[in-house]
């Protein structure tokens, strides 16, 4: 058995084992795996916005201020090929945590992608800062709206209770999620589009009235050209439309947050009380 001393007065008689340097290192690896993987894709601290190096420091200090409430870790050897599997599965948990997230802001993304297609307001387009790539303004907006309003409900925090959460559910092991628990996470899928239709459901029904009475137009005046007034118009209804819906934002909101709350408990297997 190694043992490391201190010289000097003060490091007179303090030795450190082997096994207890390792005790440590397991006790803050294991969750800095675990927080690691949920800052890596959750929303907000998961976009090319935030730089790596600052999303590993504050991951290394937010392990180090939940190390002290976990329970402890079971003693694996951290230089072993079993250690890969386990870290493999601590990411797999804290990945599939913030993925609850990311699938919460892309349903708005993608309800205001639908908007903007049906009301003609799908080629004012903007570079999306979160993945690069070029994406409706009406969608980008909604997203901004989604990002503030996670904030404001301590979202961030929430997640952060429960990866705390996990450890108690969801010890350190090679086990890791359920095969029931990675179905209900696919499942949630279907949950997002199913929400980003409701949401876009009043514009769809709008617009449809709209072009059912230009149909009607043409058929009552062929010498009318409707496609050139029916640009302006989709695009003056499709902002009225946007005016009139967007005080249901909240409503849209706070029913999908539950929804990601509650898909998160069964994933790491506790119970949420009042979706909390």
């Amino acid at each position: 058995m190694l043992v490391a001393g201190l010289d000097g007065p003060q490091g007179a008689g303090m030795t450190y084992t082997t096994a207890l340097i390792m005790e440590w290192l397991s006790s803050i690896v294991w969750p800095l795996a675990r927080v690691s993987g949920l800052l890596m894709v959750m929303a907000v601290f998961g976009s090319r916005l935030t730089p790596a190096r600052v999303r590993i420091s504050l991951a290394l200090a937010l392990t180090l201020m939940i190390a002290p409430l976990l329970p402890p870790m079971p003693k694996i050897e951290l230089f072993s090929v079993g250690s890969f599997l386990v870290l493999g599965q601590q990411l797999l948990i804290g990945v599939a945590l913030g993925l609850m997230t990311q699938f919460l802001m892309e349903s708005f993304v993608m309800a205001g992608q639908i908007i903007a297609m049906q009301t003609s307001l799908g080629f004012a387009t903007l570079v999306d800062p979160m993945n690069g790539q070029s994406a409706p303004v009406v969608g980008q907006f909604y997203l901004m709206l989604a990002t503030l309003v996670f904030l404001a409900v301590d979202g961030h925090l929430i997640m952060l209770r429960m990866v705390v959460l996990s450890f108690d559910t969801l010890p350190v092991s090679d086990s890791g999620l359920s095969l029931p628990s990675i179905r209900d996470l696919i499942g949630f899928l279907g949950v997002m589009y199913q929400a980003s239709l409701v949401m876009a459901l009043s514009a769809i029904v709008a617009l449809l009235l709209i072009n059912f009475a230009f149909g009607v137009m043409t058929r009552a005046a062929p010498q009318l050209n409707i496609f050139s007034i029916g640009f302006a118009v989709s695009m003056m209804s499709g902002l009225l439309i946007l005016w009139l819906t967007i005080g249901g934002f909240l409503g849209h909101f706070d029913s999908m947050w539950e929804r990601v709350q509650e898909t998160s408990c069964t994933l790491i297997g506790t119970q949420c009380l009042g979706g909390q």
